[in-house]
């Protein structure tokens, strides 16, 4: 009997990426899923040109109040109310290999109750940028697994402590288990770790799919732009803005629930510290190799 799947995509805007997205989606090998697309407010006409080009998608209008967390928990009510038996969260800027749906659902096979994550590409480069990560509690240190994994290993499964919500397989199981995304604490970013450190903690199995490949953008998230336009302005919206990476309320509601208490006060310090100045070095860094390229050119 073959599981059914819904692949639930929130999407605010951005046409052009949804376009591509669900076009992808259409060449996969596997044929036996549904497209749930969540548009939350969206003011580009995005969901009624949706629906003109691809009469398959289930589409759901919202007032633009929900962010990616209750979007995406909007359409996972769904998709549990209509038996589904998988759930795979997509960003719209993604673009999954013919094979990725096929790839994902073959390991379930095997590993019927864990999640598993996507093998992610830059679309512009074609290099492999992501292939998961491990925390390490006391550092609070996110450790690539492309820093000392092969991406030819034979073992294609890679074990890591939590996964992003871009390329996200979830056992219908794993929702009746723990609930659903954190959408009060996490509305925009975070939501996704948050999830996977407690499905974790819960006894579920999290690993990145060497073998289902995801295209993405790594330059169109909120904080790559924030890190990208060096600012005061751009410093602080990356602590404090809802998109930034270095949110500090949405890291200490992060730690206080998933950090093991013995490793607590160190997380903490060299969170808060990694945030505060990880950013600043690397402005210095950036102004120092401009400064430098520009007294070399004279």
């Amino acid at each position: 009997m073959k599981s059914k799947l819904f692949i639930i995509i929130p999407i605010f805007n951005r046409f052009s990426f949804t376009e591509k997205c669900v076009n992808s989606l259409a060449t996969q090998t596997s044929t036996n899923c549904k497209i749930l697309i969540i548009d939350d407010g969206s003011t580009d006409n995005s969901s009624a040109l949706l629906a003109s080009r691809f009469k398959q998608l289930i589409i759901k209008r919202f007032k633009g109040n929900l962010y990616w967390a209750e979007s995406t928990n909007q359409g996972v009510y769904y998709a549990l109310s209509n038996g589904a038996d998988y759930i795979l969260t997509l960003n719209n800027d993604t673009i999954p290999t013919d094979t990725f749906v096929v790839d994902l659902l073959n390991e379930t096979i095997n590993h019927p109750d864990a999640l598993f994550g996507a093998h992610a590409i830059d679309i512009k480069t074609k290099k492999s940028v992501y292939i998961g990560e491990r925390i390490n509690w006391l550092t609070a240190k996110y450790q690539r697994c492309m820093d000392f994994i092969s991406l030819d290993s034979p073992n294609r499964l890679v074990p890591v402590t939590h996964l992003p919500g871009r390329g996200l397989l979830i056992p219908a199981k794993v929702f009746h288990t723990i609930g659903f995304f954190d959408s009060i604490h996490f509305p925009q970013s975070g939501a996704d770790d948050d999830f996977t450190f407690r499905a974790a903690r819960a006894g579920f199995d999290i690993f990145c799919n060497l073998d289902a490949k995801l295209y993405i953008y790594p330059e169109e998230s909120g904080d790559a732009w924030f890190r990208r336009n060096k600012s005061l302005k751009n410093y602080y919206n990356h602590l404090f803005h809802l998109k930034g990476g270095g949110n500090l309320k949405r890291f200490w509601f992060l730690a206080w629930r998933n950090c093991p208490k013995r490793y607590l006060s160190s997380f903490i310090i060299c969170g808060i510290a990694r945030r505060l100045f990880g950013y600043l070095l690397e402005w210095l860094r950036e102004s120092f190799h401009a400064n430098k390229c520009h007294t070399d050119s004279k």
